[in-house]
């Protein structure tokens, strides 16, 4: 056993002596209550423990002893539906155990110890295993089969394996030609990244509901994206949009160092939210991590890697996860402070040098992969991570290095949430790197043109950045009508296709093929239009027809039903403008 004394004491940061032995990301329990921590530097025999929790109260001379393991998430069944602070205990076992506020060195179990499992075993005794492979299946509540699979680095002969029945997850379901006995539950480290085969392009978008992002930005599944914006434009909400309606299996939502009421909110929400691909409850596919703005810094910056861990986990049984992370600059804040207490050197604005490297091992976690095991299973990991710049500069060091190691950038503009243009993100601003890898899957599934309607549809929106410049010099009415025509197409483009209900039982999700004929029925309006100016028609007379109200009301039609409509309608308003007789 490897034991110290307290040295040295600053804030969140201790350094004990007498530690000789240690090793680098030890868990170590500190004084008398049991502070956990995490090593962080060594240095002859002294070592700087960065503690999870408060250190009020402790002294020099202290007792500190390393566990001699690094920090672990439990991995099993009963993680769905469960929330956990950033260093993976169970609040709603600690509230009952402590109160509203967590005392510090609580120690509670990730994984309910009691709670007996419907084990159902796949795997036949006398089997070749390697790392990964499906011993069994549990049903893990309505909607998910939990795989219970061989830990990565185990392998060997199936001696015998249990039959069906009930069990916890400590009990022995199998065993080994070595010996070795596997449990339901295994433990894995959350700074590295759980192994996989290897790493598959990813060609299949990762289908959100909003038409902005779908049609204009779209990620891939295992892709990786930030949403920055200053405070009120939005993010929170966007995140758990995402959250209800990505087509997704399950969902691994971290809130970090949020407000409380914020995590509130989702924590109280959440549970009453119906998930619109099953009709249960969306927290039976949901994971939380809560360690909110109050809780300790230390601890944020664990709670990533804790999420990341969980995401990997469901992964490796063959799931497409989503991992949202709210918000990474309040984890970049913590790494801040730990780094200050070390005296490390700062690098810009305060942040350690190392913060770009740290937030491309974090990004890297993500992927569509062919997993571990003897059968072909593939999973994927989306990040979506938001990043709150203080006052909104986008220059600022987080946006900045997280822009560098993702791959789509869905950038909330504050003059748009102030004009309530919902969702505030913005079209001039945002790009995607993914558009090459998914535009074949749109062309399959969606429409033969979809990449040109998309490419027309911005287009129209950049020109209308363009003739706003020019419209506040001179005025609209100094324009010439094919120029007006820009403006109101750009209008109905960013009223009736971009805006976008969150509330709305209808428009708050839209499939892929619903936004490809909302736009091309606006397209089409647009080409009518030009042609009757270019008859001498007016274009007072085009906008007299009742055809953009028509428009306007598509995006809360019933998916099918407007579908079918815009599909006959696209020739009809065409027809209906060519037969406007020029006065």
């Amino acid at each position: 056993m490897i034991a110290g004394s307290i040295s040295k004491i600053t804030g969140p940061v201790v350094v004990a002596s007498q530690m000789t032995g240690a090793k680098m990301y030890d868990v170590v329990r500190v004084g008398a209550r049991g502070l956990m921590g995490e090593i962080i530097r060594l240095e002859r025999d002294l070592a700087t423990i960065q503690v999870y929790e408060d250190t009020s109260g402790l002294m020099v001379g202290d007792h500190v002893e390393s566990t001699e393991a690094p920090l672990t998430v439990e991995l099993g069944p009963g993680l769905l539906s469960s929330i956990y602070d950033g260093v993976q205990r169970p609040l709603p076992v600690i509230a009952a155990q402590t109160g509203d506020y967590i005392e510090r060195g609580t120690v509670a179990s990730a994984l309910d110890r009691e709670k007996k499992w419907p084990f159902v075993p796949v795997a036949e005794t006398g089997a070749d295993l390697v790392g990964g492979d499906v011993l069994g299946t549990v049903q893990e509540g309505r909607t998910i089969v939990h795989k219970v699979m061989v830990p990565p680095r185990q392998s060997g002969k199936l001696a015998w394996i249990a039959e069906a029945g009930d069990f916890t997850v400590d009990e022995v379901i199998a065993r080994l030609e070595d010996g070795s006995e596997l449990t339901m539950a295994q433990r894995w480290p959350v700074r590295e990244g759980r192994p996989y085969t290897r790493k598959l392009d990813p060609t299949t978008p990762f289908t959100t509901g909003m038409r902005i992002l779908d049609t204009f930005f779209p990620i891939a599944l295992g892709g990786n994206a930030i949403i920055p914006g200053g405070f009120g434009t939005g993010k929170t909400v966007t995140q758990q949009s995402l959250a209800k309606w990505a087509d997704v299996d399950i969902i691994v939502y971290i809130g970090c160092g949020e407000r409380g009421n914020e995590m509130t909110e989702v924590l109280t929400e959440f549970p009453e939210l119906e998930d619109p691909r099953t009709g249960a409850p969306l927290m039976d596919r949901t994971v939380l991590v809560a360690n909110t703005s109050n809780m300790p810094v230390a601890a944020r910056e664990a709670s990533i890697y804790v999420g990341a861990t969980l995401a990997e986990y469901y992964r490796d049984m063959g799931y497409h996860v989503a991992m949202m992370a709210d918000s990474t600059s309040r984890w970049g804040e913590a790494l801040r402070e730990v780094s200050g207490r070390l005296e490390e050197m700062p690098g810009e604005e305060g942040y350690p040098a190392y913060l770009a490297t740290r937030l491309a091992s974090f990004y890297e976690r993500s992927g569509r992969v062919e997993t571990l095991g003897s059968d072909d299973r593939v999973g994927s990991v989306t990040m979506v991570g938001a990043v709150s710049p203080a006052g909104g500069d986008m220059s600022e060091p987080m946006t900045q290095n997280s822009l560098r190691v993702t791959g789509a950038f869905w950038a909330l503009d504050t003059s748009l949430a102030h004009r309530r243009h919902f969702p505030a993100i913005s079209w001039t601003k945002s790009y995607t790197l993914f558009l090459g890898q998914v535009r074949g899957w749109y062309e399959t599934n969606v429409a033969a043109d979809w990449l040109i309607h998309r490419e027309r549809a911005m287009s129209i929106l950049q020109k209308e950045t363009e003739l706003q410049e020019i419209v506040q010099l001179v005025g609209p009415d100094a324009l010439p009508e094919s120029e007006k025509v820009i403006l109101e197409v750009a209008r109905m483009l960013r009223e009736d296709f971009l805006q976008q209900f969150a509330f709305d039982a209808v428009d708050a999700y839209c499939p892929p093929v619903k936004a490809y004929w909302l736009l091309r029925v606006i397209l089409a309006f647009s080409d009518a239009a030009v042609a009757a100016l270019n008859r001498g028609v007016s274009l007072h007379q085009v906008l007299d027809t009742p055809i953009r109200d028509t428009i306007a009301g598509l995006k809360t039609t019933p998916h099918e039903e407007a579908i079918t409509f815009m599909q006959a309608y696209t020739t009809k308003l065409s027809e209906e403008i060519a037969g406007i007789e020029v006065l």
